[in-house]
């Protein structure tokens, strides 16, 4: 199954992050965007489960006729910490790299 990670708003008004399933018209795995004020006067992005506080993950499906707006381009930061919210993994962005006999950096 091929899919696009994809930023919507919904008619409610909520800004989605999810799985855009363009033969079934759905958006799989919705997660909430939110803008969080940040202590530094920017604001930060948060992503939520979409039946937040009652669904802890992510998952389930909305329907294509629930969209107001698709955002033309969906951050590429954004879109991993979607991908790792949903997968529970860490993306790295880089190789390796540097002395490879000590993991210690590699291990959360």
């Amino acid at each position: 199954m091929a899919y696009d990670v994809k930023l919507f708003k919904l008619i409610n008004g909520e800004m989605v992050i999810g799985k855009w399933d363009a033969e079934k018209n759905i958006i799989n795995d919705p997660a909430i965007l939110q803008t969080v004020p940040a202590q530094q006067g920017g604001v930060q992005m948060m992503i939520l489960p979409f039946g937040y506080p009652f669904d802890n993950d992510i998952e389930g499906e909305i329907d294509g006729k629930h969209i107001m707006f698709e955002y033309k381009n969906c951050p590429e930061d954004v879109s991993n910490k979607y991908l790792e919210a949903v997968s529970k993994l860490t993306l790295s962005s880089g190789g390796l790299g540097g002395n490879l006999s000590d993991i210690s950096g590699l291990i959360k």
